[in-house]
């Protein structure tokens, strides 16, 4: 099947055969005429297979509708995205697709000057790919008119739930036309998800592709049992060893990410970091400079697991597995795009063995914890580590990992970083 019955616009039609793309995925034949249908939906599917374009050209063909009317220049079309390299891959995408097609998008999130991003909207914009935290910046000093959206995408909207934003998004929601298409888009669903959607979505169509949480079926998925002191050494052994030349690792605080980038060093492996305390000139010089080989390993915390698009990364490696179960998905999901094969390894401690649990629970799969020669666990010391010592809930370590109290709420003391 080709684009041409899906109903979309000829000179966009034109655009994706420019672009090389003959055949929809599954998530964009079932998503594409929904949208253009104007329905709600809620969509799921894996990583990699589409999404962006699945919301994208049906929205684009319905500017271009409007164009040929002569309809006044106003923003229509508001996409929220939980992470700032989410946000600047969804609007490279809009751009892509519409190439000569006079459609302007523009992107706005925190940690950038705003005055840039002031003056792309005073130049007319017809989508507004944002960041909650900037968008109400925005709207609250009165620099954006909401009052012609006609469509809100949440992309990613699980994961916008465990940052947070929820808050953020009410007061969003208070600012939009009472009547608008709104579209839910992510790789992974969970009951605040679909919570959220009950609330703001009116008989949504369901659209799910493959099994809900599934990886992606070209990812082979390997499981190490390694002690926590060794996994910095194991690692640098794989990296060595196997000459694997471009590396995705993913560590779950910001001080993890900087220990290993120096751990790595001292083995001779050049590392960038990407998280959250790093400006945004200096994460795009280390996700640039990992495209282009100039650095072997890029290590980033979760914040980069839903924005980064690398084409034709072979290797992912969990250092640390995330207390958030789905964001196992989304990290994992950095290979084995667009049907690509790739490979995803995930180093797990002792006080880890909990967390692999519940990805085989998510996944539905029975994955084989293994030992790597060299890297054998210490079961004496395990033993003489787990007597005495109290497990930490779930809960707690999750709140920790989110910067949340005990009671899931985010401290006051720590400004959350988009």
């Amino acid at each position: 099947m080709s684009f041409a019955p899906l109903g979309l616009h000829s000179d966009l039609l034109a655009v994706l055969k420019s672009l090389d793309y003959q055949i929809p995925t599954p998530i964009q034949q079932e998503s594409i005429p929904e949208v253009l249908a104007g329905h709600d939906i809620l969509a799921g599917a894996q990583t990699g297979t589409g999404k962006t374009a699945a919301f994208a050209l049906p929205l684009i063909h319905r500017h271009l509708t409007r164009s040929e009317q002569n309809c006044e220049k106003v923003i229509r079309v508001l996409v929220l995205t939980p992470t700032r390299e989410l946000a600047q891959q969804v609007h490279q995408s809009f751009v892509k697709y519409s190439q000569g097609l006079g459609f302007n998008s523009v992107v706005a999130y925190g940690g950038a000057s705003i005055n840039p991003q002031i003056e792309a909207l005073n130049q007319g914009c017809d989508v507004l790919v944002a960041t909650p935290g900037r968008l109400l910046e925005l709207a609250i000093k009165e620099l954006i008119d909401l009052s012609g959206i006609e469509t809100l995408v949440l992309d990613e909207a699980d994961r916008m739930l465990d940052m947070g934003f929820i808050n953020d998004i009410n007061r969003i929601l208070k600012r939009l036309p009472a009547i608008h298409q709104t579209l839910f888009f992510s790789a992974t669903f969970n009951d605040d998800v679909f919570a959220l959607s009950k609330t703001l979505l009116k008989t949504p169509k369901l659209i799910e592709v493959a099994e809900r949480n599934a990886t992606a079926a070209k990812i082979e998925q390997r499981f190490y049992e390694v002690d926590s002191q060794r996994k910095a050494g194991m690692l640098a052994y794989l990296i060595g060893s196997n000459n694997w030349q471009q590396v995705l690792i993913f560590t779950r605080t910001k001080q993890a990410v900087d220990e290993l980038v120096k751990e790595l060093a001292k083995d001779g492996i050049k590392a960038a970091a990407v998280h959250g305390d790093k400006s945004q000139g200096a994460r795009d010089r280390g996700l640039e400079e990992f495209k282009n080989g100039k650095v072997r390993a890029l290590v980033a915390t979760d914040v980069a697991a839903r924005g980064l698009d690398i084409k034709e990364l072979q290797y992912v490696v969990n250092f640390e597995l995330p207390y958030n179960v789905e964001d196992y998905i989304h990290r994992i999901g950095r290979t084995g795009r667009a049907g690509q094969a790739g490979v995803a390894v995930s180093l797990i401690s002792h006080k880890e063995k909990y967390l692999f649990d519940e990805v085989k629970k998510l996944t539905g799969e029975e994955f084989l914890m293994q030992w790597f020669p060299g890297f054998e666990p210490d079961f004496m010391a395990q033993e003489e580590a787990d007597r005495g010592k109290r497990k930490p809930s779930k809960k707690s370590l999750r709140a920790k990992a989110l910067g949340q109290d005990a009671g899931g709420k985010a401290k006051v003391n720590k400004r959350r970083r988009r």
